[in-house]
Formats: structure tokens, sequence, C-alpha cells
């Protein structure tokens, strides 16, 4: 595994807070069975959540004393979690992509667009839902809520898609990446409890949580597409034969690890939804005897 777990659940909450230190150090170049095309996929992925996370913190921690939740002692432990947890993540992530930055892979770059596509989006969302009421605490909080059920959901599909699991060869970035899917399905319902807490179940909260869930989508697919495209011309491997692996693994009916989340994604629309329709209990279980957690 190469790495140190300290677990910790002083905040009382369902879930502990595990602290990681993994050693990227020996991590090799291709760690996705010596595939470059796959391995850019998930290295584009890793650069989307160092400020993602940071989002996720920010946003919860700012509305966590909002009067509807205040004295909600049990989500009060639940958000003092989720935001170590996501703290931790944040950090074994940026530690990923300082140790693929010295294979002269520009993820430096790709975080700093990261960041710069969530303030945009942030902004010009505000601007549209402005009319409604919105602050931007709140709009915040709804970007937030719609994206954690996109990374729960691909969480699931790390633990449940055979095809992903036996590309990852490398025994420190498979446990890093099944240890963050564990934990993104530990705390999957904790923004939406928020948001339901604020803003209920009503009409006007349904259009607004689907419709930041429809625009995160497409910004999410088009940034992370010209990440995966940017690394692969970098290192002289923007071919046909690349592209084919990473729809294959990617995209594909059969194998696909972003189209086996359609369903649990769909589901996020349907009204009355909560994050625990989706039950994962025996699956969490089961991977946290696996990788000793």
């Amino acid at each position: 595994m190469n790495a140190k777990v300290n677990i910790s659940n002083r905040a009382g909450a369902t879930f502990p807070v595990r602290r990681m230190n993994f050693d990227f150090d020996n991590v090799p170049e291709y760690w996705m069975s010596d595939s470059a095309a796959f391995t850019h996929f998930m290295t584009a992925l890793s650069a989307l959540f160092p400020d993602g996370e940071k989002l996720f913190i920010d946003s919860v921690r700012a509305v966590r004393y909002h009067p509807a939740i205040k004295g909600n002692e049990t989500l009060q432990k639940e958000i003092s979690a989720f935001i170590g947890q996501e703290a931790m993540h944040t950090q074994e992530h940026v530690g990923f992509n300082v140790s693929a930055q010295k294979y002269g892979h520009d993820v430096t770059t790709l975080e700093k667009r990261t960041g710069v596509v969530i303030q945009t989006s942030r902004k010009l969302f505000g601007a549209l839902v402005k009319p409604f009421g919105m602050t931007q605490e709140m709009v915040d909080l709804t970007m937030t809520t719609a994206l954690e059920h996109f990374t729960a959901t691909l969480a699931t599909q790390l633990l449940t898609n055979e095809h992903i699991r036996d590309w990852m060869t490398d025994e420190t970035m498979k446990y890093m990446w099944l240890w963050h899917a564990v934990e993104e399905n530990e705390h999957k319902a904790v923004a939406y409890d928020v948001y339901e807490g604020i803003f209920g179940r009503g009409v006007k909260a349904y259009g607004l949580r689907t419709f930041a869930l429809t625009v995160a989508m497409l910004v999410l697919f088009f940034t992370q597409s010209s990440f995966v495209l940017r690394l692969l011309k970098e290192d002289g491997k923007l071919n046909l034969k690349e592209l084919s692996t990473i729809y294959e693994y990617g995209y594909s009916p059969s194998k696909g690890v972003i189209s086996g989340m359609a369903s649990e994604m769909l589901a996020y629309f349907k009204p009355g939804f909560h994050p625990n329709d989706l039950d994962t209990v025996e699956l969490l279980r089961n991977w946290k005897v696996k990788l000793g957690l």
C-alpha cells in the first residue's frame, strides 16, 4: 500500500477521518497497466480534485451554522467529519499530482485551470439564479451537492467496475483511489442533507439542484476531456489507438466507467431523491475489510 493510516473519529460522526500519508515517489509514469491513455485519463480527474474539494469544504463550512441546521447536533458531527475527509483527499491528490509533474506532465497548469473553471462557473451560475434570491453561499452549496453526487457515483464505479480496477497495476495508486472511493460513499449524503435542511424538498429546491447537476456535468465533461487531450498531446501520444482505449474503458456500454455511472446519475432527477436511496452499505463493508479500513 505504501501509506500510513491514522483513523480518528473525534467528531462522533457515522464515519471516521482517516489521516493518510501516501508515498508517491516510486509510482511509475504510466501506472495504469503502462497505458499512457488511461493514466492520463485518471490524472486529468486527479487534477480536478484539489480545487474541487476546496469548494466542497468551503461551501459546507460557510452554511453549517445556518439557523435551519445549527441545532442539528447529528448533522454538525457529520459536517466535521466530511470536512476532515475532504481535506485528506485534497492533500493526497496534491501529492500525486506533484509526482506526475516530475515526469514532465504539466498537472500544475491543469490544477490552475480547474480553479479558473470553478470560479467562473460559480459566478455565472450565481448570476443566473440571483433573480430567485440565491446568495453566493447558496450557489456554492447547490454546486457542491450536485458534484458530490457525481463523485459518489464515480466512486461506486471504481468499487464495482472490475475492468477499471484491473488497469490499476500500481498498488499505491490503486489503494489511493479505492480509499478515496470508500470515503466518497461514506459521506455522500452530508452535503445533500445540509442542502435539504436549508432548502427543503419543494419545487424550487428540486429545480435548483437538478439544474446545477446538469450544468456541472457539462462543465466537468468538457474540462476533464480537454485535460486528457492536452496531456496526450504534450506526451506525443494523441492518436487513435490511445483514444480508442479511453473510449473502451471510459465510455463504452460494456466496460466504461463513465457510461456505467448513467443510471445512478439520473436518479438525482427523481423527485424525493436522497443519496442513501442508492444502497452501498454492503459494498462499503466489504471494501473496508479488503483495504484494512
